[in-house]
């Protein structure tokens, strides 16, 4: 039995305390989390209605109604190419454990369900950006560095 489970709208404000323990540990971030009471009732409606929108959890085993750990990915479409001819494109943008539950596999656990949840969906690709603590896991499921010009714009 997996100890991974879909996440519920019920889990949106473990989600959100996880997604700043990752933020927290990069380099050059806000460590405010003001936008936590912002970002609640979108994140909990995702999680109820949006089938394109997977979160994946794994519950603390020594605190109940924590979350130890957690992965969190979209499926989006852009017009096919030769590789990825549907379109359909994965993409991770949330990885995080608990300090006090890591080294116990379960950000690799939540991987593998992601990766599934990506397959049933038609994901011809899964892209994300890796730490250099976390590349050694992304590299065991299969993935490779690219080099990738990747840009960004706040709006």
């Amino acid at each position: 039995m997996s100890l991974v489970r879909r996440a519920a709208p019920d889990d949106a404000a473990e989600l959100l305390r996880l997604r700043q323990v990752m933020i927290d540990s990069m380099p050059g971030t806000d460590p405010a989390t003001d936008w936590h009471a912002v970002s609640l009732p979108t994140l909990r409606e995702r999680l109820a209605t949006d089938e394109d929108f997977g979160a994946f959890v794994v519950d603390h085993p020594e605190r109940p109604g924590a979350l130890a750990a957690l992965v969190v990915g979209t499926v989006d479409y852009r017009i096919g190419k030769a590789e990825n001819p549907h379109g359909k494109a994965g993409f991770v943008f949330s990885v995080a454990t608990d300090p006090d539950a890591r080294r116990r596999g379960y950000a690799r656990s939540c991987m593998e369900e992601l990766l599934q949840w990506f397959r049933e969906r038609g994901a011809g690709q899964v892209l994300l950006t890796a730490s250099p603590d976390a590349e050694p896991l992304y590299a065991a499921l299969g993935f490779t560095r690219k080099p990738d010009p990747m840009m960004g714009l706040m709006l």
